[in-house]
């Protein structure tokens, strides 16, 4: 049985197609992918992503909690500021990866993936020896990314708060829409710029409303997760659950520029150990020379048909017109530019290691 959002109901009367996400009744398209991602990379959509997590986390040693769990060093923060960072476990995997928002010196704000809400509160929650307060919001928390290059222009009449001059990774709380206390960042994970909107629940519905009727003159759409994964791709930004999780190695993620060993953090032991010793595969971008479209576990052989490694994500892109994709390749196949092989059908289909992003 799948868990709705606050605008469930209202996603099916403007047609979307629904389908089953990390637990939740999702709308994955409204007038089809292509469509839906150009308007993103062009001009303004807006993806109700509610099924995210929340949690707040306040007390004195909130920041000794979040070190803790924490490949990021968080003393970097600043009230307003919101770093990225991930979730080790103690097996040399990903437990999640997630945001930090600096609230104030004692309050933290946690993003974390719709998939793993509970995992990471029950794992939070076994570290915290330090009487932090920890409240999890998630199932009253509605949040919207309103994402494009006209996103703050169809949003500024909405909200005294600057818009367009917000730093990538950055926030401001205050009203937007009419309602109080709106936080609003600027994390985007489609590569086009914009905003997301964090709201309870109970002005869930005004303020869609609001941001539709602003955004009418920009030609604003509602946008679904099929646009959000190929917008995402496009930008070789990492899936939980796809391009990593609790069996991937963060160091051969890519997730070294989050893991600060100037801490002590779980698991730091191990990686510090992996990192010094180096890993025998990473993730890498490709595009595919052939036709065919690489799909999550597929496998990738070098000329000779040897398995070199596996598909994490792939599809078609709609902005270059040819398929993408990440995965896991041994190291001696990492180099830009390295002719691979994605098995598909039994057939080899040719591709070349690219660096993401695949589109500037």
């Amino acid at each position: 049985m799948s868990k709705n959002t606050a605008l469930t109901e209202h996603h099916i009367k403007l047609g979307a197609k629904m389908v089953p996400f990390a637990g939740f009744n999702m709308p994955v398209q409204y007038s089809g992918i292509n469509d839906e991602h150009e308007t993103v990379r062009q001009g303004v959509g807006v993806f109700d992503v509610s099924h995210m997590g929340e949690f707040i986390l306040k007390g004195e040693k909130a920041l000794d909690l979040i070190q803790k769990i924490s490949s990021n060093d968080a003393s970097k923060l600043y009230d307003g500021k919101v770093q990225y960072a991930y979730i080790p476990n103690e097996t040399g995997g990903v437990i999640d990866d997630f945001l930090i928002y600096r609230i104030d010196e004692q309050t933290y704000f946690l993003v974390v993936n719709a998939s793993n809400i509970e995992k990471d509160w029950n794992w939070i929650s076994k570290f915290n020896t330090f009487g932090v307060d920890m409240k999890n919001i998630s199932d009253n928390t509605s949040l919207f990314a309103v994402q494009g290059p006209k996103a703050a222009d169809a949003l500024q009449s909405l909200t005294e708060l600057e818009l367009a001059p917000m730093e990538y990774y950055t926030f401001q709380k205050g009203t937007f829409a009419g309602v109080d206390n709106v936080l609003i960042s600027a994390t985007g994970y489609t590569g086009a710029g914009g905003f997301e909107i964090y709201v309870a629940n109970e002005d869930a519905q005004k303020v869609w409303d609001a941001i539709f009727e602003a955004g009418a003159p920009y030609g604003i759409k509602p946008i679904g997760l099929g646009a959000r994964d190929t917008l995402r791709l496009e930008m070789g930004f990492c899936l939980y659950g796809n391009d990593i999780d609790d069996n991937t190695s963060p160091l051969a993620a890519g997730l070294g520029w989050v893991t600060k060993f100037t801490k002590d953090f779980v698991n730091s032991e191990a990686l510090k150990a992996e990192k010094e010793k180096g890993v025998s595969q990473k993730l890498v971008g490709f595009e595919m020379i052939d036709r065919g479209i690489p799909r999550h576990d597929y496998e990738i052989v070098d000329a000779e048909g040897n398995k070199i490694g596996r598909v994490t994500s792939g599809t078609q892109s709609p902005t270059l017109k040819k398929s993408i994709g990440l995965g896991y390749v041994d190291n001696a196949f990492t180099k830009e530019g390295t002719e691979i092989f994605i098995s598909i059908r039994n057939q080899s289909v040719k591709a070349v290691v690219k660096k993401p992003p695949f589109v500037k």
